[in-house]
Parts: C-alpha cells; sequence; structure tokens
C-alpha cells in the first residue's frame, strides 16, 4: 500500500525545509579544513580469482586526516577511465573484493566507498547530534567528497556518483558539494527533508531521531540536521541527475525524495515504481544508471 502522499500530491509536494544562511560557509570551511591535510592516495593491488577485472585495496585520507578505504575496480589493465563513486546503504559496507562488479566490467573505474564506523549496527543518525560541528555525518560526507579527490588522483578526470538509500543521500551531499561532477544517480535517497520523515515515517532508521527526541525529552536537534538535509545540497546540485523512488516505501518516504528532487538546481529525471518499496526499481534502475552514465561518461571519452 501507498505510505506517503499519492503521486499526483508529490509532484506538487514542495519541502519546508529552510537552508541555514551559513550553509554554503559551514561547508566551504569544512571541506578547506579536510584538504589541508594530505590525500595520501595509497591503492594495493589485491589478488582475486577475476580473469577481466583488476581489483585494488584504496585509502585515503577523510575528515580529520583520519584513512578512509574503498575498493577500486577497473578493467584489467586499463587506466585514465571515467570513474563511478559508489556509496552503500545505512549499517552495511564495501562488501568483499569479488563483488560489486558490474560499473567495471562495463568500463568504468568503479570506486566503492566505505562508510567509517558503519559495517553494521545503528545509532549513526544521533551520534554527535548536539552540535554540527561532532555529528557523524559531517565526517561522513566530507570522506565522500574525498573519495572523488581519491579517484581523480588515481587518473579518473571525469567521475559519477551513485548510491542506494543512506549512499543515495551522500551522493547527493556530493554532488551539492562538488562542482564538477559528471553525474549523480540516487535511488530511494535517505538523508533528505528530516522534518517531514520524522512525521511520517515510522521505520528506522529515521525513527532512530524520533526516539532520541522522545527519550531526551528535546527537539532541538534541527538545527544541526539542517546541515546535513539532502534538499538543501540538492539546491547546490548542477549535474545531471537521475532519481528514483518506489511508492511503497517505508523506509524512505516518497514525499522526502520528491523535496529534494524538486529543490535540485541541475538538469533531473526522477523515475517513479508506483508498487515498490524500498528496493525501488532495483536492476532496472542499474539499467538506467548504466545507459545514461555510458552516454556521458564513456562515449564522450
Amino acid at each position: 500500500m501507498l505510505t506517503d502522499l499519492g503521486l499526483d500530491d508529490l509532484w506538487d509536494y514542495r519541502s519546508s525545509y529552510v537552508r541555514p544562511d551559513d550553509f554554503d560557509s559551514f561547508w566551504d570551511s569544512t571541506l578547506a579544513e579536510a584538504r589541508s591535510f594530505e590525500l595520501k592516495v595509497e591503492a594495493v593491488p589485491v589478488e582475486t580469482p577475476l580473469q577481466t577485472l583488476d581489483v585494488y585495496d584504496v585509502t585515503f585520507s577523510g575528515f580529520g586526516g583520519d584513512r578512509i578505504r574503498a575498493w577500486l575496480r577497473t578493467p584489467r589493465g586499463a587506466s585514465g577511465l571515467p570513474a563511478v563513486v559508489q556509496y552503500h546503504g545505512y549499517g552495511s559496507n564495501r562488501g568483499s573484493a569479488v563483488e560489486n562488479l558490474t560499473w567495471a566490467s562495463a568500463g568504468f573505474a568503479h570506486l566503492q566507498f566505505e562508510v567509517r564506523d558503519q559495517r553494521g549496527g545503528a545509532g549513526f543518525m544521533t551520534r554527535g547530534i548536539a552540535d554540527r560541528s561532532t555529528y557523524f555525518y559531517r565526517r561522513v560526507f566530507v570522506d565522500a567528497v574525498r573519495a572523488v579527490d581519491a579517484v581523480r588522483a588515481l587518473g579518473s578526470s571525469d567521475v559519477a556518483v551513485i548510491g542506494n538509500s543512506q549512499g543515495g543521500g551522500i551522493a547527493l551531499a556530493v554532488a551539492g558539494l562538488v562542482p564538477d561532477l559528471a553525474a549523480v544517480h540516487a535511488q530511494a535517497p535517505f538523508l533528505c527533508d528530516f522534518r517531514r520523515a520524522l512525521n511520517v515515517c515510522g521505520r528506522p532508521p529515521f525513527t532512530e531521531l524520533t526516539t532520541y527526541i522522545a527519550e531526551n525529552r528535546r527537539s532541538d536537534i534541527f538545527p544541526t540536521l539542517s546541515y546535513f538535509d539532502g534538499v538543501g545540497f540538492a539546491a547546490r546540485a548542477v549535474a545531471p541527475a537521475w532519481f528514483s523512488i518506489g511508492l511503497m516505501d517505508d523506509i524512505v518516504p516518497p514525499s522526502t525524495v520528491f523535496g529534494a528532487y524538486h529543490a535540485y538546481a541541475g538538469p533531473r529525471q526522477i523515475q517513479v515504481w508506483e508498487h515498490s518499496a524500498h528496493e525501488a526499481g532495483g536492476s532496472d534502475d542499474l539499467d538506467i544508471a548504466l545507459d545514461a552514465f555510458r552516454s556521458r561518461l564513456l562515449e564522450k571519452a
């Protein structure tokens, strides 16, 4: 069943989110601080049984100079390819060296980023939430931007970003923080339109925030969240973007995705899956992203 507004109302919906006056300066100074640390990209070849792909264990400096990890997969012997940086879902990780082979098999350099500290578990939505400077996602979004810096340092000038759920929210944040991306694909993007989400969503991870408010008798988390809302990043993003959402999604309310979609400053499309839940279009969304990225990156190259 529908978990949110109907499709006609979603097309009319506009988020009530208000971007803080110092949103841009906060993120500009945050990124400047992060880039004061040397990137120190290391890519160590990994032995795998794969015959057509090379795999590297990549580390680089993220927020505070902390070492962040990713897999880099490329067609065997190739270098200087257009790159796709992929961000994963909540509580997940980068997987194994021999998983997620689609993008490299399609001819891209594929950097599979790993969110710091998030190999399973929960509670990340409220970690450090008392202040914007200490909030968990400040570190994550900086790490994600530095992943783009890292893949460029490894030889890829044209870079697209992609993700589902939390990964889609991270991809939107990066699109708002990196002005020269080639393309963006956000499948059921999480971390958007927080006030709306907390009013209509009864499933984790958004309920980590409502539980925190109830247990601590405090609702003053919204000033912090306003610096991390995908709607705010969408308004800064100019790369061509492809969104997707399932109207039966009970984890990411469809209205929150439309809130970010309507605010998006660059060219945008959205694929609506009327009878899908959090998986949105699944592999069909992957086909859409492959076609879009191939025409914008590989054919250009």
